[in-house]
């Protein structure tokens, strides 16, 4: 053997540990060895201390230090009930438990008083597989007392997540005033202001003589401007709670003269409410209605364009085919105006109106407006939409204008246009509506600016030379709109203020027909029609993006299909009611 003296044989039972372990637990069972009896209530537990010392900083601590515990033969737990430390000793000994709905609270509470940290764990991670939008209210609160973080954090997602649901729910009524403001409060929150509403006054009205007193705190985490014009005036502001405080009228007071008042100026002792943002929870679509596609059919699409994924979603299409009708969004819907109905037989000039409501994406019919037309323009101010123009049911040149009240749903002659015009861009900005350019009825481009005041129901005008686009889109970006293509590559920027033009960087291609919105302060065009260096006219599916701040224009990609002649907008929505 000798020149083998150096070897060495490295051993390992990987099975020893664990057969130690059972050897202790039949030990246990059988009350040989053991050194300390864990009792609670009339319920006595004999044990190794040295195996609890070994399993849990609490018990190491106890046996291990200064403590009287540490010399006693019985030591006796509070806070813990006689079945659950029968579990959790159990797995101490065999490292297994059964963990149910019944009895995961009661061992939640338990590792956490006795510092079985892998335990708490598991019991949160069931507690996050069994969560639902009626528990997790609950569940907020378990966490924070046991300080389980992950559980925390899942149970929060949820509760800001399923706002519906959760408004809904028993537990909300039980939450206490702090813990409500702290959730309706949160910028997360995937809810409408409306139901935000709701969910504060229906848990004031569980409690109504002792919670009333919290009207003023909880009103004031409704974000009253983004709350629809209609449900503010008909149901809060009609609310005897709401009126019987003083501070909550003021609120109310406030939040109407911004969103009713003709004009937008404010005494010194009222803070306007448009400072405050709407939650983090609405995101910014662009959304597609109508037009034609690929063969130049009149199309029925729908589509809305998510910018964080880059992907393209179909939504309900539209009711019936309507060629050059005009779409505006407004309060989260969006709405089809008129537009040439076209029909197995013959076509008609209609003055329907379509309303595409997002949170349930299915159309409904609107008041229809007071005159048919098509190839009109549409623009939505505060709580009005305003149809202007067009051509009329006898093929006639419109120059008459309407608005519709969101508020009343009814429709009412205003002031007609000065010069009646065809496919003009049209923008609005401060208690004005702006007309560049268009043709007349020779087809004629015409250099003009006609101004509406909207709340004194009065045009004027201005001629230009700078003006010259027909069937162009113009965006509102800042205290600037910018008048995009018509016949031209050209972008100009008009500044309201200073009543001056300024030249944007070109657009790639001669485009008209074509769509423009603005998306987090880009403007993104759609589709149109170029004309070719041989002034051919092909129809187009590019999708582009304008960016001010550096004026320079990006790819996007392209359409799902070559699109012109339809409308193009954008809606704030809640991601979650769309999918």
């Amino acid at each position: 053997m000798e020149g083998k003296t150096n070897e060495v044989l490295l051993f390992h039972d990987e099975n020893f540990s664990s057969d130690l372990l059972r050897q202790l637990n039949k030990l246990r069972e059988s009350r040989l060895l053991t050194d300390v009896t864990i009792c609670s209530n009339d319920c006595e537990f004999p044990c190794h201390r040295n195996v609890l010392a070994s399993s849990s900083p609490y018990f190491k601590a106890m046996f291990c230090s200064n403590f009287m515990e540490s010399s006693q033969d019985k030591v006796c737990l509070m806070g813990i009930d006689p079945d659950t430390l029968h579990l959790i000793i159990d797995y101490v000994y065999t490292g297994e438990i059964s963990i149910t709905l019944d009895n995961v609270f009661s061992l939640l509470q338990g590792s956490s008083l006795l510092q079985y940290e892998k335990l708490l764990g598991v019991c949160s991670k069931f507690l996050q597989d069994q969560m639902t939008a009626q528990n997790c209210l609950s569940i907020i609160r378990l966490s924070e007392f046991f300080s389980c973080k992950n559980l925390h954090k899942k149970a929060k997602q949820m509760a800001l997540q399923y706002f519906k649901d959760v408004s809904i729910s028993d537990d909300l009524k039980d939450l206490g005033v702090s813990e409500l403001l702290d959730y309706i409060g949160d910028d997360n929150l995937c809810g409408e202001e409306e139901q935000v509403f709701e969910a504060l006054m229906t848990w004031i009205r569980h409690d109504e003589l002792g919670r009333k007193c919290y009207i003023q705190e909880l009103f004031q985490k409704v974000r009253l401007q983004y709350v629809h014009p209609t449900f503010l005036f008909h149901f809060i502001a009609n609310d005897p709670l709401i009126q019987s405080s003083a501070s909550c009228r003021r609120m109310l007071e406030s939040a109407c003269r911004v969103l009713f008042a003709h004009n937008t100026t404010f005494s010194p002792d009222t803070k306007p409410m448009c400072h405050v943002p709407r939650r983090f929870s609405h995101q910014e679509y662009l959304i597609t209605v109508g037009g034609r596609k690929d063969n130049q059919q009149t199309t029925r699409d729908v589509l809305m364009y998510n910018e964080k994924t880059s992907q393209w979603l179909r939504l309900a299409k539209l009711p019936e085919r309507l060629h050059k009708a005009s779409a505006v969004g407004l309060h989260g819907n969006v709405y089809v105006l008129g537009g040439l109905s076209i029909g197995n037989k013959e076509n008609t000039v209609t003055s329907s109106v379509y309303v595409l409501s997002l949170k349930l994406n299915q159309w409904h019919k609107g008041e229809a407006m007071l005159v048919p037309r098509y190839s009109h323009m549409s623009i939505g101010y505060r709580n009005y939409i305003f149809s202007m123009g067009g051509i009329g049911a006898k093929q006639q040149i419109l120059n008459s204008v309407e608005r519709f009240d969101s508020i009343y749903n009814s429709w009412e002659t205003m002031a007609s246009m000065p010069v009646t015009v065809l496919h003009p861009a049209i923008a609005s900005k401060d208690e004005r509506i702006y007309l560049f350019g268009g043709e007349d009825v020779m087809q004629n481009p015409v250099r003009l600016i006609q101004v509406y005041h909207v709340f004194r129901n009065m045009w004027f005008r201005m001629e230009t030379r700078m003006v010259k686009n027909v069937c162009a889109p113009a965006v509102v970006v800042g205290e600037k709109i910018i008048i995009i293509g018509g016949y031209t590559r050209r972008m100009i920027s008009y500044d309201m203020t200073q009543n001056t033009f300024a030249k944007c960087a070109d657009m790639k291609d001669r485009r008209m027909h074509h769509g423009a919105t603005v998306l987090r302060n880009k403007i993104y065009v759609t589709g149109g029609r170029c004309l070719t260096v041989d002034n051919t006219i092909e129809d187009s599916d590019s999708f582009d993006c304008y960016d001010p701040n550096t004026d320079t224009w990006t790819s996007k990609g392209k359409l799902p299909y070559r699109l012109f002649d339809h409308g193009c907008l954008t809606l704030q929505c809640i991601p979650t009611q769309l999918h």
